[in-house]
């Protein structure tokens, strides 16, 4: 076991003059970056002469690929990985089959290592850099990992370590669908007892992203599609401090996706089978009236989840019908949407659609109003079940989709709508399932990262 004497060596200048930085900084900033910088170059020491020692041990050589015959020692060749320390190197041996036979050199050290042949920076550099570039533009997360490890990595590097990282999370999605699609149920969710017994909700919503017409091709006209994202929680109670009960989040999940209705559908499926919905006692679906969110709620959570249209969303169509009815300058037109918002929260929707067919029948009503108050008369009727407003309050549940809205900004909005920014599809999927997997808790997993255990 290698002891801090064994790399703190006198006769090393490097080192010594680092340490003689630390010694003589002036301010506690300066103590702090000096100790940082001898810290990072004594862990570079500390880990290549652990590797030398390894490199130097016992090698159990495989069998060659080709003709079964065990491999032999080539020597040893250097090898160098880009870390969070900064650049590694080490020398072990390579393995050739003694027959000659044409297969790639094999060095068991490496690969007990984890490192893969070509690699050039090592899994918590990628790690750091793609949890960076989650967040912010990748030239940013670039000049950020150099502050923080003393590497120079191009914004380049850090986009391709975000393609190959986003291809495992989508693979990894694509796998869970495709097992959910065979009838394989998949494995929930662990949940404590007092957040199982909660009320689940599931919102769905969409926003629109900047693509580039042609791929990777930044030539052309921007190219707006949308992104699905739903939206699954846990609905708690919390007293504020003011004696006010509000609804509290927990164990939030979120799916998007850009594509069909269809493939929205399969995810929230998919998530809320790993949160146990066949045994959530109380479910409830929210969304605005988009026809395709309703035709998925019909199909996939009518049986378990109660349908409720967001009541804000209602009010702007209620106030449609007041200014193409009473024209929206006058003092009627908003004394009666006023009115018809209060008695639809509270219970009076037969009351609010009764009044828009007593104008409907009226005689001189314009064709533009008339086909303004047709629309949200019938906007209102194919949705009766689902606006009892002063019932889901008295249950706890919440009125509006404000927690997919929310989600569509900062999930969508804050890192792809920025000032300039237009995506290729690909590029767009491989950060999205990154941010995804963050958000949902999943990022770890993506990386081969794993946390020395603590001493007792």
């Amino acid at each position: 076991m290698l002891c801090l004497s064994d790399i703190i060596r006198d006769d090393d200048p490097s080192v010594q003059r680092l340490l003689r930085a630390v010694d003589n900084a002036p301010s506690l900033t300066a103590l702090i970056l000096a100790a940082w910088q001898a810290a990072r170059v004594l862990a570079v020491h500390m880990v290549e002469a652990v590797l030398a020692e390894r490199a130097h041990g016992p090698t159990a050589w495989p069998a060659c690929a080709a003709c079964g015959i065990p491999l032999q020692s080539k020597g040893f060749a250097a090898r160098q990985v880009t870390s969070v320390l900064g650049p590694i190197q080490w020398r072990r041996r390579v393995g050739r089959c003694p027959r000659g036979c044409t297969i790639p050199q094999v060095v068991p050290l490496d690969a007990a290592l984890g490192v893969a042949p070509h690699q050039r920076s090592s899994a918590e550099l990628q790690h750091l850099g793609c949890a960076l570039a989650v967040f912010v533009p990748f030239a940013t997360a670039a000049t950020l990992l150099g502050w923080a490890c003393g590497v120079t990595v191009s914004p380049r590097v850090v986009w391709a370590w975000v393609q190959a990282a986003g291809q495992r999370a989508m693979a990894q999605l694509h796998a869970q669908l495709q097992a959910v699609a065979a009838g394989d149920l998949p494995t929930a969710e662990p949940l404590a007892a007092e957040v199982a017994a909660l009320p689940l909700a599931l919102e769905a919503d969409g926003v629109m992203v900047p693509l580039r017409p042609a791929g990777g091709d930044p030539r052309g006209k921007t190219a707006w599609r949308e992104v699905k994202v739903g939206v699954l929680a846990r609905l708690g109670r919390h007293r504020t401090r003011a004696g006010q009960v509000v609804t509290r989040l927990s164990h939030r999940r979120v799916v998007a996706v850009l594509g069909g209705i269809e493939a929205l559908q399969q995810r929230l499926e998919l998530a809320a089978l790993r949160q146990g919905l066949q045994d959530v006692p109380q479910v409830v679906w929210l969304s605005d009236g988009a026809r395709g969110l309703w035709r998925l709620f019909e199909e996939s959570f009518q049986t378990s989840a109660t349908g409720i249209l967001d009541f804000y969303h209602v009010a702007q169509y209620l106030w449609k019908a007041a200014a193409a009815w009473l024209d929206g300058r006058t003092t009627q037109a908003r004394q009666w949407f006023s009115g018809a918002r209060h008695r639809l929260r509270h219970g009076q929707a037969d009351a609010v659609l009764a009044d828009l067919a007593d104008a409907l029948a009226g005689e001189g009503l314009p064709e533009t109003a008339r086909a303004t108050l047709t629309t949200v008369y019938a906007y209102l009727a194919r949705h009766r079940d689902h606006i009892n407003y002063e019932a889901y309050k008295a249950l706890g549940l919440p009125l509006g989709s404000g927690m997919v809205e929310s989600a569509c900004k900062w999930l969508i909005q804050q890192r792809f709508k920025g000032v300039g920014m237009r995506w290729s599809e690909e590029g767009f999927n491989h950060l999205l399932h990154l941010r995804l997997a963050w958000v949902n808790g999943a990022f770890e997993a993506l990386f081969q990262i794993q946390a020395p255990a603590s001493p007792n």
